[in-house]
């Protein structure tokens, strides 16, 4: 398809406006970050817009964590939506053509009924020899012609079937991507926060216990800085591959922002939430990264994780606020360490005796 040349040359003023803007604020020239300011330089999405100018005016600058939430809100969500429908509209033309069908087959059945009435009366009413012969004749080429359109109809409905399962399949994929951070393949942070509400309301309905985890990378921006974005891609997913080891069906892990993980253990005392926590540490601390493009030895890299335990009164917001101040603590106390909300260093901050400031990498 040839493209309109003023519509060829507005999308490479788009682009370059999109370039220049990433240039402008020392971003990674990231086909997400493209996107956002690809879609910004356009103007076509005004939520965008208002999104990303309120954050540069009061931070001056976007963080990894306000890209990523500005990308799945106002991009990713909009490309979900846009491939539901296109598989939407597809399963309703399949449902149309087999309605189709099954209207011909229906025709095709009432004219073999009437051919039967006919015959039927035919046979009643005669005993001429030729005549029986064509009236049988006829009943015979009759059920061939049905037969023949039952094998089409077969096939017909067999093709839609196939294609309508292939349709579900497509749909449960972009279900699946929609809840899926696409870096570390962990839940993102809008399905964590919707399952957790969900575990929330369970957890207290049935008097269990539900223990939430914030974890974060130690000097996750130095390390990045040093080494390139490509190696702190490398890190994340690290740390995602231990938490997945380290956690049981039942448990939710996301990525929430960033550096940011946060597990939800369902069924889980605090004691025991403090020993995945530990778990999950070791793991990232005892892996050693390679560059590997050459093979160079990188280090290691260290997490630090906050533990909270569900209360009453708690709503999903207060458990992750209290999980974040004991991931704070842990931070403060040193990093590569776990806090829970029971340990002194947290309640030195819940008492307000070490007041916190801006949060540390």
């Amino acid at each position: 398809m040839t493209v309109p040349h003023d519509e060829h040359e507005r999308s490479l003023a788009f682009a370059e406006i999109a370039l220049d803007q990433i240039r402008a604020l020392a971003e990674p020239a990231t086909p997400r970050n493209f996107a956002i300011w690809y879609n910004y330089a356009t103007g076509y999405h005004p939520a965008l817009n208002r999104a990303v100018n309120e954050t540069l005016k009061h931070k001056g600058a976007l963080a990894e964590a306000d890209l990523e939430q500005i990308y799945d809100t106002y991009i990713a969500t909009s490309r979900v939506s846009d491939s539901v429908d296109t598989i939407g509209s597809r399963v309703l033309d399949e449902i149309k053509q087999v309605l189709a069908m099954i209207d011909a087959a229906s025709g095709s059945s009432t004219s073999y009924s009437e051919s039967l009435a006919d015959a039927s009366t035919k046979l009643a009413n005669t005993n001429d020899r030729d005549t029986l012969r064509a009236v049988i004749e006829g009943l015979i080429e009759g059920t061939r012609e049905m037969e023949v359109n039952n094998k089409k109809l077969e096939a017909s409905l067999s093709a839609s079937r196939q294609e309508i399962e292939q349709l579900q399949q497509n749909l449960a994929v972009v279900r699946t991507e929609s809840q899926t951070d696409p870096l570390t393949a962990l839940a993102n942070r809008k399905f964590f926060d919707n399952t957790l509400a969900k575990a929330v309301a369970e957890a207290k309905a049935k008097g269990e216990p539900l223990s939430l985890l914030m974890a974060d990378v130690d000097y996750f921006k130095l390390f990045n800085d040093k080494f390139g974005h490509q190696t702190g891609d490398q890190v994340l997913r690290l740390v995602a591959q231990s938490m997945k080891q380290n956690v049981k069906s039942q448990d939710i892990a996301a990525r929430y922002g960033g550096e940011e993980f946060v597990i939800a253990l369902p069924k889980t005392v605090l004691r025991s939430a403090i020993t995945v926590a530990d778990q999950i540490r070791r793991a990232v601390m005892a892996k050693e990264l390679m560059k590997r493009s050459s093979g160079a030895r990188l280090g290691r890299v260290t997490l630090s994780v906050g533990v909270a335990l569900l209360r009453a009164t708690d709503t999903p917001q207060s458990l992750i606020e209290r999980a974040d101040k004991c991931l704070y603590a842990a931070k403060r106390s040193g990093r590569n360490r776990v806090i829970c909300e029971t340990d002194p260093q947290a309640e030195q901050l819940a008492d307000g005796r070490a007041a916190p400031a801006a949060k540390v990498a």
